[in-house]
């Protein structure tokens, strides 16, 4: 019989502590030499970045809102099978989800089976945090899933974490350890683009909480405790083969060759999107809008993802030959997917934190702009109507930019909905053969399996 970690780790609200302590036991379990595969619960595109440097496996996001629940169970089972440890974060306070508990960490972690390790913040607390624990663990079960243990962030002292260890003791729980309070330990800003400075920066942080972890935090008696054998049922159920290709934009095509951008600048994408493009055996091309000079040559499908366009806007103005090989991809009916910085890139021009103009490809009828920065986010889900159906695709808005909207530009092709039902101001463009907008969607649940 074969055998399989799955933990959780999860917290009691954001700010306790999840996000170090995961890249630390992650990067502690790799560097034992274990393959360890990380996962993040929610729409997060952002710590999926940090999971992966920490882990050396590229991490996965579990989201049932925008995939479903049987989804989430095939996405996990497919991306473990070469895994002897599976690490999932959880995302804000561990019953927080879009509606009251649903689609929280907690939710999560009872769809894919695992055990959830809490994390509790100990700053200026001590034996008060028993009645917190004693009462996560006993609600935890609604949602069938059981926290394994307890693990303390914030630990001043050696006397401090045995006032904490009692009250494990007293709520009935095991504690696995605890990471000390250290002043120069701060978890770097996640609103950086990944360009080899900031990777070096993160990996350092990685480590040293890696190291930390090793020594306060008992690793063997996590993995013990979270582990299981592994049902030859969840296997059958992750190995899916997509026979056809069903983009909810662009249900007539069937690529050949898929022109993905992928560089310091646009990188925000989930795996399983990129993976279901894979499965349909077109061909995929990585490019970079920053330094390549032109789009790779026979593409009949161009994917712009989202990102950090906003630190990279000299480069991409100055390269003047890329921005005209995509206009002219696009002018000519070429079929194209663009959101959020991969959208702005397409605006005439974006007026960057500098105030300063940077002038884009041109696509679009719009200017992109990062003056008074205000922060967009919440689930969307797009209500689309065609002349042969109605349809309707999932996401996540995430951002700090606006556009500015020009007379000639088009307007939106659907309506966007928030998780609650609200109809949202977000528009979706379409010009041509091309859709734009500032949702990051959710297509890998989308089979069309001709079998």
């Amino acid at each position: 019989m074969e055998f399989i970690s799955k933990l959780m780790i999860a917290a009691a609200s954001s700010g306790s502590g999840k996000t170090t302590f995961t890249m630390g036991l992650l990067r502690a379990l790799r560097n034992r030499g274990l393959s360890v595969q990380p996962y993040k619960c929610g729409p997060d595109y952002i710590d999926t970045k940090w999971h992966t440097l920490a882990a050396g496996r590229e991490s996965v996001n579990l989201d049932i809102w925008m995939g479903g629940k049987e989804h989430v169970r095939n996405v996990f089972d497919k991306y473990s099978r070469e895994a002897a440890i599976c690490v999932a974060e959880g995302a804000m306070g561990m019953f927080d989800g879009y509606d009251k508990a649903y689609g929280s960490s907690a939710e999560i972690a009872g769809v894919i089976g695992a055990k959830t390790i809490l994390v509790v913040n100990a700053k200026s607390a001590a034996y008060s945090v028993a009645p917190t624990i004693y009462g996560f663990c006993h609600f935890s079960k609604k949602y069938g899933t059981e926290i394994a243990g307890v693990v303390f962030n914030q630990v001043a002292s050696e006397n401090h974490f045995t006032f904490l260890k009692e009250a494990c003791n007293d709520a009935g729980i095991e504690c696995f350890g605890y990471i000390r309070k250290e002043k120069d330990i701060e978890l770097p800003s996640r609103h950086l683009g990944l360009t080899i400075d900031e990777r070096f920066r993160i990996d350092s942080f990685i480590e040293r909480v890696a190291k930390m972890v090793e020594e306060t935090v008992d690793i063997d008696r996590i993995i013990e405790a979270t582990t299981m054998p592994v049902t030859h049922k969840a296997l059958e159920n992750s190995l899916q083969h997509i026979k056809k290709l069903h983009f909810p934009f662009f249900p007539e095509l069937c690529p050949k060759r898929i022109a993905i951008a992928y560089d310091e600048g646009f990188n925000f994408t989930y795996r399983a999107n990129i993976d279901y493009l894979k499965d349909t055996g077109a061909d995929i091309i990585f490019f970079s809008p920053c330094k390549d000079d032109k789009l790779p040559e026979h593409t009949d499908l161009l994917y712009l993802p989202g990102g950090y366009p906003e630190f990279f806007l000299k480069e991409l103005a100055a390269n003047v030959s890329m921005k005209q090989s995509i206009r002219e991809y696009i002018e000519q009916g070429g079929y194209a997917y663009a959101e959020c910085g991969g959208m702005l890139y397409l605006c005439r021009s974006i007026i960057g934190m500098d105030s300063q103009k940077y002038e884009m490809v041109g696509a679009l009828d719009v200017t992109g702009t990062f003056e008074g920065m205000k922060l967009h986010l919440g689930y969307r889900e797009l209500q689309m109507q065609t002349h042969e159906a109605s349809d309707s695709i999932r996401g996540h808005e995430f951002h700090y930019s606006d556009i500015l909207i020009h007379e000639t530009a088009d307007s939106s092709i659907g309506v966007q909905y928030s998780a609650k039902g609200k109809e949202m101001k977000t528009k979706l463009f379409r010009y041509k053969n091309l859709i734009a907008g500032y949702t990051h969607f959710y297509w890998a649940n989308r089979c069309a399996d001709e079998s």
